[in-house]
């Protein structure tokens, strides 16, 4: 076997990132608008059925499941 621990470790990452967003418009074909906590807005698969003020985990243009809703802090430093 001629894989490196390296490899191994990637091999166990998830290959898109898994980010927080809030459900803006639910579309009827099963799709949603939502909005990064930075501003960005896209246009997601929405296989759960989240309702709008919804706030979700989007990983690889899907809604993947509920996320808390926590008070974003910002620190200047």
């Amino acid at each position: 076997m001629s894989t490196t621990l390296y490899t191994r470790l990637l091999e166990l990452l998830p290959s898109q990132p898994v980010l927080t967003a809030t459900v803006d418009t639910v579309y009827p074909d099963g799709t949603a608008m939502v909005t990064m906590p930075g501003g960005a807005q896209a246009r997601v698969r929405n296989p759960l059925g989240h309702t709008a003020g919804a706030t979700v985990y989007v990983q690889d243009g899907a809604v993947i499941g509920d996320a808390p809703a926590l008070p974003v802090v910002l620190i200047e430093i």
